[in-house]
């Protein structure tokens, strides 16, 4: 599965222009032109990088950056026509990762991105969780059931993923909610019940006596394998 790189920016020609150049080299491109549309594309589609603008229509990318770090840790790459060290450092310290300053070089921004989701990958790779029936391999997205590829929707897929990444432990109903549907949704636990019970299907699961997903009743769920 190919990388997801979500760009926040009102400017189309730049968005047509990052679209263009990112799809070339194979990532997948998810577009959005404000804060608000950022915001929910950044919690919906689990983007793996964010390129972000500053001046945005309805508010500052600094405010979407800082709303982002309550629940992601995404790596940002702040495209901006602003190039003051203010800027630069007030980004950076909301919890970007690299500022680009406009008008940029294509080149030099495809390595940019680059290094960030090789970061990313070395930091977030782990082995593959199996146990010979289950297979989740967390660096490349994908999931198999006896072999064969299970097709999980981007929710599904995040909720898996967030509970492999802490295998045999409880994560509570809120953080799952909160990091997956938006921090305003912590006590949306019916959106969680659903996604489960889709998850115990796909994964061959017995909802009554479940092996995989286990529920702690009105805390959260663990993965088991």
């Amino acid at each position: 599965m190919s990388a997801k790189v979500l760009v926040v920016d009102d400017e189309v020609q730049i968005r047509k222009m990052l679209r263009i150049a990112l799809k070339s080299v194979g990532y997948e491109v998810v577009e959005a032109d404000s804060v608000e549309s950022g915001l929910a594309a950044a919690v919906r589609q689990q983007p793996d990088l964010l390129v972000l603008d500053l001046g945005l229509p309805d508010g500052d990318g600094s405010e979407l950056l800082a709303e982002l770090r309550s629940f992601s840790k995404v790596p940002v790459i702040v495209l901006s026509v602003r190039a003051s060290d203010r800027d630069k450092i007030q980004a950076l310290d909301l919890g970007a990762q690299d500022f680009v300053t406009k008008p940029f070089s294509v080149e030099e921004l495809l390595a940019r991105v680059r290094a960030q989701l090789r970061d990313r990958l070395v930091q977030t790779a782990s082995p593959v969780l199996s146990d010979g029936h289950l297979q989740i391999d967390l660096a490349l997205r994908q999931v198999q059931v006896a072999g064969q590829s299970v097709e999980l929707t981007p929710k599904e897929y995040a909720v898996l993923a967030a509970l492999a990444q802490q295998v045999h432990k409880v994560v509570l109903q809120k953080q799952l909610l909160e990091q997956i549907w938006g921090p305003s949704h912590g006590d949306n636990t019916h959106y969680l019940r659903i996604v489960v019970s889709h998850l115990r299907q796909k994964l061959g699961d017995d909802p009554t006596a479940p092996h995989y997903l286990k529920t702690e009743a009105g805390v959260g769920y663990r993965l088991c394998l």
